[in-house]
């Protein structure tokens, strides 16, 4: 998958999910962030894959896993 940029948001109601939303409006869900991944208004370029064979309760996307991330 290509580098992805975006700034990583705080999705839902109660635990929420955290995603990566791109200028261009285009809404990831971050499986399994790691911790430094899981901070509002961080700006970062990702690599990773999409997951197809995972459902979600948040449904705000497809499902994203994180393979390398640097901060922007």
């Amino acid at each position: 998958m290509p580098e992805i940029e975006g700034t990583i948001e705080k999705k839902g109601f109660g635990w929420g999910t955290w995603a990566l939303v791109t200028p261009a409006g285009e809404t990831y869900e971050l499986y399994e962030p790691v911790p430094e991944l899981q901070q509002s208004g961080m700006k970062v370029a990702v690599t990773g894959k999409v997951r197809e064979d995972i459902m979600t309760l948040a449904a705000i996307g497809p499902v994203l896993e994180v393979e390398s991330f640097e901060f922007r």
